[in-house]
């Protein structure tokens, strides 16, 4: 009786639906900044292009929405803007124009949110 009381109890615990956990989407467009120093046009270029660079100002852009706010994905790199550097002739430093990003958080109120569940 107490191995089918107990039974019970285990498959009451384990049969609760468990609720997924919602998230709020927000996309965001932002260029990134130039870089420090002045390159040819090539290496510049190549410079705005690396793929720790988009990953680095992806991150910022969605922390500026503020607490919680975390990259889902990178949905355009954008393009490369070059601007010349002054008085070095034709050294430039380059950017990625329009980069758009889509950033999730943990919808208040849901599973996820409440202290000890989930």
């Amino acid at each position: 009786m107490k191995s089918l009381i107990g039974a019970l109890i285990t498959l009451i615990f384990f049969s609760t639906p468990a609720f997924p956990t919602e998230y709020i989407y927000r996309n965001l467009m932002a260029n990134t900044l130039p870089s420090v120093k002045c390159e040819s046009n090539e290496q510049a270029i190549l410079t705005a292009k690396k793929p720790y660079k988009l990953r680095n100002y992806s991150k910022k852009f969605c922390q500026t929405q503020g607490y919680g706010w975390h990259v889902e994905k990178v949905t355009g790199e954008g393009e490369v803007v070059c601007n010349e550097c002054s008085g070095a002739g034709e050294l430039q430093k380059c950017y990625l124009k329009d980069v758009t990003v889509q950033c999730k958080r943990i919808k208040p109120g849901t599973v996820g949110m409440l202290p000890g569940k989930g």
